[in-house]
């Protein structure tokens, strides 16, 4: 916290706080949830493609490509290194490895002999793992999950969660982060105690709200392991990576020793120092670690409805079942598949999957009507700035499938349709009853009307920075002006409205008033201003005095309430700063959230409950004084004061920040 003027303690406590345990919660919690996709809009499945001024797509034009494009990609960004390995009609196609996999030992990378670490890209192997099971009888899609577990699911929805729900991201479990990443292999438990104590409280009904789930893809590993009789890393060493022969792939925590001397440093920068090897504890969500060669096959396989040269690890109706529309928010917009999802661009479907730790970061593609698989991993996030996996894809795709949307009729209820949807939306992937809640406010989203009849948000900008605009080009559905970019409106299940994006694994729901960061902020905003006030002017009251040779001519029980209201300001202030410092530090490092620190939230949230204690007392002080005399000069200053006591406890009482459980 620093002060530039009077208010500003106040102030930045307020930013500071929700910045930090915000973790950039959009692309929705980027930094939050390392193992997740990011969440981005795309091009409309229903639209066709255009493939004038297309670039002929061989080996040698993509390697000019590429060889162009990547070196300068990697210098502006600063990231260390990059693999990129592409098949086509059940072959591959291209390989290659820019920038470094150790910076400091110039050992540059290589698409056969370098481990990178693809975060979520891992679930489609455990997805994989789970349709395997499910074409021998052993796994119903449909029948409820507490049927293959050794703990309970509490029923708080009359509908069960199956594996549909899972492989869809609709069970309808809050977010949580605790344990996602821990320090050593060494502290790792197994994956049943994990699942038990880590169980996330249900939010929504199933399959009904799309929420991202870590833990719901863990648990699809877990019940691998129960119905298999085989540990989750078994299972996947023998059942996929040996029968596709990905030889340096493993989802073992620490690396076997054989592919160790084969993994990629991981950096913030290019320019950083490499950071330690991640460890994962819900493994089956993002433990894998693989070449990009190792990928080629498992693209290969999925291309091929589950074949890879003489092998058959799906049969083709279960890899089209896997890969067709399962989950759908709207019918004009991208759906879940089973475990892949939509996303579809440049008038072409394709289905894939993201994913990131807090190093790598990676996409794989599959386009399924040109039987073509893209895969890339950077090993370092780079200045944030950009996304340049995302940048380095759409590349691909103007040269070697250029596309025009096709004009659309704006209709005539445009401005009406626009008024009634620009208000506030908060995301479905969120921590609804924890000490994480207040990521929900950074992760809030306002739609509003533009001038010309476009909507807009600041979340959703264009390379340049600046808001994109959309423009309505059906009911409720709208695209971005020059751009393939889409957003949708519907009703929720509770008939409230509900922002929908063409990547599905989440929305944009209506918050609740009480959950409004219109309402909300300016309440924190306003107290803290009031708390740093109260507490400047203490010594340049004082000051003032002595200067004057003026003593403090007040009663006793005003005293108490002056002093009160100062000991409660520093408190609150206090456990403000202190939470936003521990979550700031754990939003550079996700170990910090694990219940061995659970020590430190403890002993700031004691502060917090001493500021509300005193705030207790301030009031009882303030409703004491209000008939004294002498006080009609100070009622006005004591007035607002206690108000800004009783926003700031309203606050923290609808964030949770004071939560009795550090369950999160």
């Amino acid at each position: 916290m620093t002060s530039r003027n009077r208010a500003g303690l106040a102030i930045g406590a307020a930013f500071v706080l929700v910045f930090c345990l915000g973790m950039g919660q959009k692309e929705l919690t980027k930094k939050a949830n390392p193992l997740a996709p990011k969440a981005r809009t795309a091009s409309a499945p229903s639209e066709a493609p255009s493939q004038s001024g297309a670039h002929e797509l061989t080996p040698q034009d993509v390697q000019a490509f590429l060889d162009g494009l990547m070196p300068q990609q990697l210098a502006r960004e600063d990231v260390a290194g990059a693999v990129i390995t592409i098949v086509k009609d059940g072959k591959p196609f291209f390989a290659q490895g820019y920038g470094y996999a150790d910076v400091e030992k110039k050992i540059p990378v290589s698409p056969s002999g370098t481990l990178f670490r693809p975060g979520s890209v891992s679930k489609l192997f455990t997805w994989t793992a789970v349709m395997q099971l499910v074409e021998q009888g052993k796994i119903d899609l449909d029948r409820d999950v507490n049927d293959y577990l050794d703990y309970k699911i509490p029923a708080t929805y009359q509908k069960p969660i199956t594996m549909r729900d899972l492989m869809t991201h609709t069970p309808g479990f809050e977010e949580v982060l605790q344990l996602l990443f821990i320090d050593e292999p060494k502290d790792l438990i197994p994956l049943g105690d994990y699942m038990k104590q880590h169980l996330p409280e249900r939010i929504y009904p199933p399959f009904t709200v799309p929420a991202y789930s870590n833990y719901g893809a863990a648990m699809a590993g877990y019940i691998v392991e129960r119905v298999s009789g085989q540990k989750f890393d078994d299972y996947v060493d023998e059942h996929i990576f040996k029968p596709l022969d990905m030889n340096h792939a493993t989802f073992r925590q620490p690396l076997p020793d054989n592919i160790k001397s084969m993994m990629s440093s991981g950096y913030t920068r290019g320019s950083a120092k490499p950071g330690k090897f991640e460890v994962v504890q819900a493994a089956p969500a993002g433990s894998l670690a693989a070449t990009g060669e190792d990928m080629t096959h498992f693209m290969i396989a999925h291309l091929q409805d589950g074949k890879y040269e003489n092998i058959q690890i799906l049969k083709p109706e279960t890899a089209q079942l896997m890969h067709s529309r399962t989950f759908e928010n709207l019918p004009t917009m991208n759906a879940m598949c089973l475990g892949f999802y939509e996303e579809t661009r440049n008038g072409h479907r394709i289905i894939g999957h993201a994913g990131d730790t807090g190093y790598f970061h990676s996409d794989l593609h599959l386009m399924l009507d040109q039987n073509l698989g893209f895969f890339v991993s950077y090993n370092s996030a780079g200045k944030g700035e950009s996304s340049p996996r995302i940048t380095l894809w759409h590349a691909f795709l103007d040269r070697y499938f250029p596309y025009q949307p096709p004009a659309a009729q704006t209709p005539s209820t445009a401005a009406q349709d626009a008024d009634e949807i620009s208000h506030r939306y908060i995301s479905s992937r969120r921590a609804q009853t924890t000490v994480l809640k207040v990521i929900t406010l950074l992760g809030e989203t306002k739609i509003e009307k533009n001038s010309d009849g476009t909507i807009s948000a600041a979340e959703f900008k264009d390379p340049n920075g600046k808001p994109k605009k959309f423009v309505e080009i059906g009911p409720m559905l709208f695209r971005e002006v020059d751009g393939q970019d889409h957003l949708a409106f519907k009703r929720d299940y509770e008939g409230k409205w509900e922002g929908v994006i063409d990547y599905p694994f989440e929305v944009f729901q209506t918050p609740p008033l009480s959950e409004n960061g219109g309402l909300d902020m300016p309440i924190l905003l306003c107290s803290l201003i009031v708390f740093g006030l109260v507490i400047l002017a203490w010594p340049i009251a004082a000051i003032i005095r002595k200067h004057y040779d003026r003593p403090l001519d007040i009663t006793p029980g005003q005293r108490k309430l002056r002093r009160m209201l100062r000991i409660v300001a520093i408190l609150d202030l206090l456990f403000l700063g202190a939470m936003a410092m521990y979550f700031s530090s754990a939003e550079q490092s996700l170990k910090l959230l694990d219940p061995k620190y659970n020590a430190v939230i403890r002993l700031i949230q004691c502060v917090g409950w001493l500021g509300m204690l005193g705030m207790i007392a301030s009031c009882y002080y303030f409703i004491k004084s209000w008939g004294e005399t002498r006080w009609w000069g100070s009622r006005l200053g004591a007035s607002v004061a206690t108000l800004a006591c009783l926003g700031f406890a309203y606050w923290v009482f609808v964030w949770n920040l004071l939560h009795l459980s550090l369950k999160y």
